[in-house]
Order: C-alpha cells, then structure tokens, then sequence
C-alpha cells in the first residue's frame, strides 16, 4: 500500500511538471483482456487447464484409496491385532502425507501449475511490453495495466490501447507469409488504424463515410444489375421480333414465349421498347411496381383461399355437429323403446 501511494505522488509530481510545458498523454491496457484475445495463449491455456484436470483426478482417486484404507481398518479393527493396527495407521498416515506432497507439487505455490502458467504468460507479457514501449514513444507520457494492483477508478475507453497491442501481436504471425507489395499495404493499413485509435473523433468519422460508401456501392450494383437484366430482357424481345417476322418471310409459324406476348410489330412498341432501354431506372421501378401488383393479387388470393377454406371447415363442423345430436336423439329414442318392451314382457 505505501509502494502504491509513493509511485502516485510521483507519478503526480511528474504530471504537474510536464503539465507546466504540454499536456500529459495518458493511456492503459488490460492484461487480461489482450491475454484473452491471444490465439496461442488461449490454446496453451486450454491444454494446462486439461493438465490440472487430470491431477485433480489422480488426487481424487489418492484421496479415495486413503478412505478407503480408513474404512477398512475401522471395520476390522476388533478383529485385529496391535501390532496389525499400528501397521495399517502407518499405512494410512504414509498414504495422506503422500497426497499433500502430490498436491503441494501440482497446486502449490510453487508446484506445476504455477510455474507453467508463468511459463506460459511470461514470452507474450514480453511481447506486449517490447509492443507498448513502441507505441508509447513519441505519443504517451503514461501507460497503466488495469488488470494490475493499482487502482483505477475511472478508465475512459479512449484512453484505452489493447486493441492495438492486439493487432500488433497479431501481426507478427502474419508477416512472415505476405510479399513485399502485400507487406507495404498492410502497412499502410496499420498506419490508418493506429491513426484511427488515436483520434477517436476521426474514427466515428471514418465509420460514417464506410458506412455511406458500403451504401453507395450496394445501390450502384443493384442499378448495375437491374439495367443488366432489362437490357437482356430486350435482347430476348428483339430476337423475338425477329424470329416471328423471319417467320412471316418464310411462310413458317414462330411458337410466342411469355415475353413476345408483350411484343408487337408496330414502330410504336418499337420505340416504347427504346425509351425503356434509354432509362433503365425507369423500367426497372416499372417492373418492381409490376412485382408488387402481382404480390399483391396473390396475398389477396391468398387470403380468399382461407378464407373460403375456414367456411368450409366451420359448414362441416356444423354438420358433424348435427349429425352427431341426431345420432343420440336416435340412440334415446331406441333406448326408451328397447325399456318399452322390456316392461311388456316382464307384464
């Protein structure tokens, strides 16, 4: 606690000094965070993990075979000696110390687990550091871990780098695949985002303009395709058109599709037909109107079928009904004759 109060009065003493000539650049990671992000580490994490369970199994079965030994000598013990009784209390004493060094060595403070997990942790801690002493020369004047001993009471996420630690690391792995062109861009890359983290103002910005730019693309792909499809869609008709008047020359009949319903011969459709390909957004809304007018009818037709099939459920609902009242009307009515002549025969 007195440590932790020295380092704040002077890491205060410092701050006012540097205050006096610029601001302080402060900024912090979160340890555990990053650690969590780490795809090797979270691996290596897992297979400890597996390792600690197999020694708490193997504790567990130690643990039952000793209860076991109890139990035994507790039932037998009547029946036995002293020197017999002293034998297995050694036994079972022999036993438990056994168990607590096993479990001293695995869980101690400072057994198997202990010691790997600091294996484990130690070459990326080293890794982050070399990583926040680069990105803190030049940019910050302090870096906190918030995972660590010192209080933080407040944290603004803007202040907050594991991100680009992150990314840093992640990076690493991947530059020894990348060519020279595919190294340079990625550079580039990493010089934008870096950028970007630092000036969180800038960072919404450039969220908006990605998010206006994704939208503009989608909306010129979708015009792109809509103008694609009715340009072929006229191809289809004029080869149509001259299919059938090919066939007129030659005294032959020409089978009409779908679409030459639509097409006629006169200088009027033919210009129609222009105008569309002229405007291809003009046509396309034409066609989504056409779409939805046709959607339409069918959801009505839709709803008519329903419609008409819950009348016909509800008319056959009223005839079982009427069938089965007239059914027990018939069933009474023989019941009070079968008493009827039940009595005139007992008469």
């Amino acid at each position: 606690m007195k440590k932790q109060l020295l380092f704040l009065l002077l890491l205060i003493s410092v701050a006012t000094v540097k205050a006096q000539t610029r601001g302080v650049r402060l900024g912090y990671i979160d340890m555990e965070y990053i650690l969590q992000n780490v795809p090797d580490y979270t691996d290596a994490k897992n297979q400890l993990e597996l390792k600690a369970q197999k020694w708490k199994q193997e504790i567990e079965l130690k643990r039952n075979e000793v209860n076991k030994l109890k139990e035994s000598l507790k039932t037998e013990k009547v029946l036995l000696t002293k020197e017999l009784i002293l034998e297995k209390e050694e036994e079972i004493t022999f036993q438990e110390t056994e168990l607590l060094e096993y479990q001293q060595k695995r869980f101690g403070p400072t057994g198997d687990l202990i010691i790997q997990k600091a294996a484990l942790v130690k070459p990326i801690q080293d890794q982050i550091f070399t990583i926040v002493q680069d990105i803190a020369e030049n940019k910050y004047d302090f870096i906190f871990d918030k995972s660590s001993d010192l209080t933080m009471l407040f944290a603004g996420k803007r202040f907050d780098i594991s991100d680009q630690v992150i990314r840093r690391l992640t990076r690493a792995s991947k530059r020894d695949q990348l060519s020279k062109k595919q190294l340079k861009e990625l550079d580039e890359k990493e010089a934008k985002e870096d950028m970007l983290d630092e000036s969180p103002e800038m960072a919404e910005r450039q969220k908006l303009l990605d998010e206006k730019k994704n939208a503009r693309e989608l909306l010129l792909e979708e015009r792109k395709a809509a103008r694609e499809a009715k340009k072929k869609e006229y191809e289809d008709r004029k080869q149509q058109l001259i299919d059938e008047r090919n066939a007129k020359k030659n005294g032959t009949t020409v089978t009409p599709t779908a679409d030459s319903k639509e097409v006629t011969d006169t200088p009027k459709a033919e210009s129609k037909e222009k105008a569309k390909e002229a405007d291809p957004e003009k046509a396309a809304k034409e066609t989504e109107k056409a779409v939805e007018k046709q959607q339409a009818q069918e959801a009505k037709n839709e709803s008519l079928e329903a419609r008409k099939k819950k009348q016909e459920e509800r008319k056959q609902q009223i005839l079982e009904t009427r069938e089965a009242a007239k059914k027990a009307r018939e069933d009474k009515i023989k019941e009070a004759q079968d008493k009827k002549e039940q009595n005139k025969t007992e008469n």
